[in-house]
């Protein structure tokens, strides 16, 4: 048996955001990550698509999302630590949604919505559309509105420097799956491992994704958070496009962004994503490869006639962790003392993880988040 101050469950961006902050904030106590593979190899924040926005219909997830966009614009600097080079690469290019007539009262209340609630969004004319991205199909389009702040990163390598920043600030790592979270009464008392290992902490904290409702239940708690499977296609263009894609929105659904070129001669691509709206919940990983052709490629090529000649270069999917009300679940559970939730992000865990690490922080030092109110998503 050992002792640790904080044992976080889940040592993805946001379980390792949150050690990280922890100790920028000047926590010196233990704390110990358990991530049960330290391949990520399903890890949401190794499949993601790396979209990082801050139109948001809620007031909390818009300040959220400031924040971490504030520190994504020097995650590299920041997480170049102990021999680790970050290559994020935080490109702000925007954040485009298309905008037809059948969506148009919707994204007009939207666009209100926005301004009065700070979030820093543009409202674009068809024209002003056109001259941006001359090879998109705008002859059924009345507007569209972009974050131009807002943008995308390198999922994968936004992981490994959260990961290289919190180990170089002293924030211990332990690869093994949590089969028991140890309570007393009302308090929580630490977790044991699979291999029989137990920690005693007064404080756990749930950073485990998709998985987090089977996290919940080690301790004897409901908390509803559900795996749900989404689907992503990697393409090589046609040629080297001459002007770099924002994350651009169909008003049919699929969305893509650039890939760009990390190394000369390396092909210019994109990344699509498209959510199924009546996907089962479940820990499916497996690629339904035909949906490119009846989902993905067809509504692309409508709307940039130029992509016609694409080639696909890879599929993949990765899990969604779905609330009821697609907010996130930030805070100390009320009949679990010293258990903490960072769950529930349907999609955005990676977009607010810094802001989430801050926040997870302040509520385990102090007993309050100082930084932003986060009361509605307790």
């Amino acid at each position: 048996m050992s002792t640790a101050d904080v044992v976080i469950v889940g040592g993805g961006v946001v379980g390792s955001s949150i050690g990280y902050h922890l100790r920028q904030d000047g926590f010196t106590g233990r704390i110990v990550i358990a991530e049960r593979d330290h391949t990520y190899a399903r890890a949401s924040s190794n499949l993601a698509m790396g979209g990082i926005r801050q139109q948001f219909g809620s007031t909390v997830n818009i300040r959220l999302a400031q924040y971490s966009i504030a520190f994504y614009r020097d995650f590299d600097t920041r997480m170049t630590v102990g021999g680790h080079v970050a290559r994020a690469w935080f490109r702000q290019r925007g954040y485009l949604f298309l905008v037809d007539a059948e969506s148009a009262e919707r994204f007009e209340r939207r666009f209100a919505i926005l301004n009065a609630r700070g979030a820093r969004t543009r409202r674009l004319t068809v024209d002003e559309i056109r001259v941006m991205l001359p090879d998109l199909y705008v002859e059924d389009l009345v507007f569209g509105l972009i974050g131009p702040e807002d943008g995308y990163a390198n999922p994968r390598e936004v992981l490994r420097g959260f990961r290289a920043g919190a180990e170089t600030a002293g924030v211990e790592y332990v690869q093994g799956e949590v089969t028991e979270i140890r309570r007393h009464a009302a308090r929580v008392a630490g977790v044991t491992f699979a291999s029989g290992e137990r920690v005693d902490a007064p404080a756990v904290v749930n950073a485990a994704g998709p998985l987090a409702a089977r996290v919940a239940a080690l301790a004897g708690l409901d908390q509803p958070v559900q795996p749900v499977r989404q689907h992503l296609f990697r393409c090589d263009l046609p040629r080297h496009w001459p002007y770099r894609w924002p994350m651009t929105i169909d008003p049919g659904g699929v969305h893509w962004r650039h890939d760009d070129p990390v190394e000369p001669g390396q092909p210019d691509r994109i990344i699509l994503a498209k959510t199924k709206l009546d996907e089962p919940g479940g820990e499916n990983f497996s690629c339904d490869d035909s949906r490119w052709l009846t989902d993905f490629y067809p509504d692309l090529v409508r709307r940039v006639p130029a992509f016609k000649d694409v080639r696909l270069v890879e599929g993949w999917a990765g899990l969604y962790e779905m609330t009821p009300d697609h907010n996130p679940m930030i805070g100390e559970h009320p009949h679990l003392k010293g258990f903490f939730m960072a769950n529930g992000f349907s999609g955005h865990g990676l977009m607010l993880a810094p802001a989430t690490g801050k926040v997870v922080s302040e509520l385990i030092r102090c007993g309050r988040s100082e930084t932003i109110d986060i009361s509605d998503l307790g």
